[in-house]
């Protein structure tokens, strides 16, 4: 059996068996269809996905508006997708992305192109793509932000995807993380004690770094990985991301800076730490100029054997 042919049988058995809770009619089901040709789209509720959350159980409140559990932190939703051209390896290369504020899984993909612009880098890896705060103005990722929350996550998904076939192994290898917006704070909780923290090779974020910033350094200095942050004049990054250069040239450490027009493909694969200033707006460095692939075309990641 092809593993194009695989992948679409086994997303039906994961769909009604193995994950079983989704109804037929959902908003996922357009856009089942429409990422039919690029890959398997896997739509799974975990129990280690950030929700629900004791620490949101009661809901939350945000300038004088209540967010209630219902509807906003009880959804255990993570968006797993396979694509076609991926190949069985030793290891389960994974990108994981987190979506900012006000926003839900399902929006995000149609939004901001991720799964066309993950097909169109052509790496031998899976997207993931948890829930988190749905519809709210919260960067608070719940369980993710846990000690190892992020390792049993990674566990959870790897075993089940191994169980129905997909994959031949439960061990992870090379880990991107990425995050537009408020999802700058799971990924810094992530870096400081979410687990596997040597497979975490790369992170992006897109107009992200409000703070927890000496997550972010820490992670620079004694990690090595490879750091994109990409900021905007008003979307309020500015002043973290030049705070952070800042700190990198007190401590000696080299980064490259330049104005996104500017930017090319070597700049890219061969700087590190890059800091790239986008005259886009806000919701738009993630997708207008496909940073997103551009990001994962020149990463570690290997392509299809």
């Amino acid at each position: 059996m092809s593993i194009k042919v695989k992948i679409i049988v086994v997303s039906i058995i994961l769909s009604n068996l193995l994950f079983a809770a989704v109804k037929p009619k959902t908003p996922f089901t357009a856009l089942e269809k429409k990422y039919a040709k690029m890959g398997s789209l896997i739509i799974a509720p975990m129990k280690y996905a950030p929700f629900p959350h004791a620490l949101r159980d009661s809901g939350y409140t945000y300038e004088g508006e209540f967010y209630p559990k219902k509807g906003h932190y009880d959804d255990n939703t993570v968006v797993i997708f396979f694509p076609h051209h991926y190949r069985i390896a030793d290891k389960v290369d994974l990108v994981f992305h987190f979506h900012g504020w006000r926003n839900r899984v399902d929006s995000v993909l149609a939004t901001f192109q991720l799964v066309e612009q993950f097909v169109q880098a052509k790496r031998n890896a899976i997207l993931v793509i948890p829930q988190g705060p749905k519809n709210a103005p919260d960067s608070f990722f719940g369980k993710l932000e846990e000690p190892n929350g992020f390792k049993l996550l990674v566990d959870e998904i790897l075993r089940n995807l191994m169980f129905v076939g997909l994959t031949e192994s439960v061990i992870p290898g090379d880990i991107i993380l990425s995050g537009h917006s408020g999802g700058y704070r799971v990924i810094s909780y992530i870096l400081l004690h979410g687990g596997y923290t040597d497979n975490i090779k790369e992170v992006y974020l897109f107009d992200a770094l409000y703070g927890q910033t000496e997550k972010y350094a820490y992670w620079l200095d004694h990690y090595r990985g490879r750091f994109i942050d990409v900021y905007t004049e008003n979307g309020g990054t500015k002043s973290e991301s030049l705070n952070l250069m800042q700190d990198l040239t007190a401590w000696g450490i080299p980064y490259f800076s330049v104005k996104e027009p500017e930017l090319t493909d070597d700049m890219l694969k061969g700087n590190r730490l890059l800091f790239i200033y986008s005259p886009l707006e806000h919701n738009a460095v993630l997708y207008q100029t496909q940073n997103f692939y551009r990001f994962l075309n020149s990463s570690s990641l290997k392509t299809p054997r």
